[in-house]
């Protein structure tokens, strides 16, 4: 065999693996049990996506201690994912530490907390809440107790439905993030809501549509949404989330770059 044909051989042979990888990387992916961001580096990257929003990082591991009124009217939002007086996931944690370690110190805070859900208020909470919610986040039973009530609340729900429409990890993200920020009710404001009206303009994988443009179809009713309400008028989540489907990343892969908020970030493959 001659050298020209000798590398023309060769060079043919890595451009169909090129080629194939490509294929692989970009091609649609639907929902796998054993593949889900419930778990490994797609849970650790789609914490690192949620947290880039709420918390203007990456590290998410560092959130458990954050706390914040941030003038949503929401009271106060804390957390690794921002739970919140206002809505009551954060009671929710309070009562799940109770059940882990009986004794600690924001028992004292659970009658305020009943009192002021569904307000912005801190009557009754203030500076000693903070402080103790700082302390008690130093206890990896508080961690637990914050991902017990994170996986019951938003992330579960965002896998049942992600398996029920077929979606793989990069419309599981996107189906989390939105329940984390809209919540997971049913009115057309929440997560149920926004799903159902993006299944009306489009058919999920699990009918038989793309999901790039179910995806874009869900993006579209939740950009709607978010215009409504003054502290989501900066729409740099849904451009991040766009811009992976223009990617093709369905399988959510490193190594990724996207910007929130005016800020940039990157995560390794």
């Amino acid at each position: 065999m001659s050298k020209r044909i000798w590398w023309g051989s060769l060079v043919g042979i890595g451009l169909l693996l090129v080629g194939g990888w490509l294929v692989l990387h970009r091609s649609p992916v639907g929902y796998q049990a054993q593949r889900t961001i419930q778990t490994g580096q797609l849970r650790a990257t789609t914490f690192a996506l949620v947290s880039s929003a709420e918390n203007s990082t990456t590290a998410y591991q560092r959130q458990y201690r954050y706390i914040q009124d941030i003038g949503d009217g929401r009271g106060y939002t804390a957390g690794i994912i921002g739970f919140t007086t206002g809505n009551g996931d954060l009671r929710q944690v309070v009562l799940r530490y109770r059940q882990l370690r009986p004794n600690n110190g924001l028992n004292q805070f659970l009658p305020a907390l009943r009192r002021v859900q569904g307000t912005a208020s801190h009557r009754g909470l203030g500076r000693p809440f903070v402080h103790a919610w700082r302390r008690a986040a130093t206890d990896q039973r508080f961690v637990r107790a914050q991902n017990d009530i994170l996986n019951q609340q938003y992330m579960y729900p965002a896998l049942r439905a992600a398996r029920h429409d077929d979606l793989g990890p990069l419309g599981q993200y996107i189906y989390y993030d939105a329940l984390v920020v809209h919540g997971p009710g049913n009115d057309a404001a929440s997560f149920g809501g926004i799903r159902r009206r993006a299944r009306r303009l489009a058919q999920t994988p699990a009918q038989g549509g793309d999901p790039a443009t179910y995806l874009r179809a869900f993006l579209r009713v939740r950009q709607g949404v978010m215009r409504q309400e003054a502290a989501h008028h900066d729409l740099s989540r849904l451009t991040t989330q766009r811009q992976l489907i223009r990617q093709r990343n369905f399988a959510l892969r490193r190594p990724l770059a996207w910007t929130m908020y005016g800020d940039h970030y990157r995560l390794p493959a």
